[in-house]
């Protein structure tokens, strides 16, 4: 998947005195106050505001926060506390631009300028082309190192990348290329993907996807008890969607057909109540009782994923196999951690993304012994279901 990067341009010599856009996503959470609680996001940014400054280029920094209403501003919405935090990080002053679209500011040259939160912008979020343009004859060079707005198609995003007279992308959003690139359309074999969660609707879209690329694919929480009433088993109360029983049913065809292996549970890990301090057991999966509900796999299952995990060639990660944040029932997900920090560390290529898998990657201490971490969120769920990324789509058409 080939792009244009910031990295070329800047040891080309090809930024000084340029007119540099990055789109980043500094859209941080905040508490009551407006203070940010979470800065992973503006931490990832620094690395290609850093290179533009330091090549000599005019740069301004454009990203969203929240959800404003679009042609309306308020304090709230307002990049203010971000600005101050970035120049913090960046070690030099971040002077905060309102009202940019139409230019008329200056910004000197190894200066960063912080540009209003975009979505404030009207037409904005449906792309305009009007817009889009006048994004576009802001600068010299656009750069897109927003992966986690990826999938949208948005001027900021999108449309600015087609009248920018040169597109490129910034170091976080060409690492996430590499990566999904290296995860699943080049992957090592064997190939293993977990896929975790409550639901199986939500995630429907990846199932079928992965199931046509990999060797095995392990499933978790909600989703494996759907796939247990598929198989036959009895569940208890447990989450479960009983109405898609029949595509979990097809996918297990898609997989068989090309002798590729769902694991179901051997063993799991039951409670009566959804609470940490709630009685649990651990049962064979064939003895889940009517009142019961399973809430992790049990010590036999996990080891038998462990063995599967260290013997993989690519691991792709998205979701917990069981309620980690209840220590009753983390026992899964922090053997099947382990396993694919070992398989790393032994030569896998792995990659871990979405929420909650980033919090149990934080939580069994292994950020460290994973090949790459995903900031992407919904673009990270977007690439695993196959669909076309809009901001990765331009990048690549520019680069041709």
């Amino acid at each position: 998947m080939r792009v244009n990067t910031l990295e070329s341009l800047v040891k080309s010599g090809a930024l000084k005195g340029q007119r540099v856009f990055i789109r980043s996503d500094l859209n941080a959470p905040r508490d009551e106050e407006g203070n940010i609680t979470n800065e992973t996001r503006l931490v990832a940014s620094v690395p290609a505001i850093r290179m533009a400054r330091d090549a000599g280029a005019r740069v301004m920094v454009v990203s969203h926060l929240g959800r404003p209403k679009e042609g309306v501003k308020t304090p709230a919405d307002s990049l203010a506390k971000i600005a101050e935090r970035m120049a913090e990080l960046l070690g030099s002053p971040v002077r905060l631009i309102d009202n940019w679209v139409d230019g008329g500011f200056e910004v000197a040259e190894g200066e960063v300028v912080m540009l209003e939160n975009c979505r404030c912008n009207v037409g904005e979020k449906k792309c305009d082309e009007e817009l889009s343009k006048k994004y576009g004859a802001l600068c010299d060079v656009f750069v897109n190192d927003a992966f986690g707005t990826a999938h949208r198609a948005q001027a900021s995003t999108y449309g600015v990348a087609k009248y920018a007279k040169t597109v490129c992308a910034g170091p976080l959003m060409a690492a996430e290329i590499e990566a999904l690139t290296q995860a699943v359309e080049e992957a090592k074999h064997p190939l293993v993907a977990i896929v975790g969660g409550s639901k199986v609707s939500t995630k429907l879209t990846i199932l079928n996807n992965l199931a046509q690329k990999v060797d095995q694919l392990i499933v978790g929480g909600g989703i494996a008890n759907t796939f247990l009433l598929a198989a036959g088993y009895k569940i208890g109360k447990s989450l479960a969607e009983p109405d898609l029983v029949g595509e979990c049913q097809n996918i297990l065809k898609t997989l068989q057909d090309k002798g590729a292996t769902l694991p179901l549970p051997i063993d799991v890990v039951v409670a009566k109540e959804f609470s940490e301090t709630a009685p649990s057991r651990v049962c064979r999966v064939d003895d889940v009782q009517d009142d019961e509900m399973i809430l992790d796999v049990g010590p036999e299952t996990a080891e038998h994923l462990a063995r599967i995990l260290q013997k993989a060639g690519t691991i792709v990660w998205n979701g917990p196999v069981g309620v980690f944040e209840m220590a009753p029932f983390a026992h899964g997900t922090e053997v099947m951690a382990r396993a694919i920090a070992e398989a790393t560390e032994k030569g896998a290529f792995s990659i871990a993304g979405g929420g909650d898998t980033v919090a149990a990657v934080g939580k069994f201490g292994i950020a460290d012994r994973i090949s790459y971490i995903s900031t992407g969120g919904g673009a990270f769920l977007e690439f695993l279901e196959g669909k076309v990324l809009p901001a990765i789509e331009i990048l690549q058409q520019r680069a041709q």
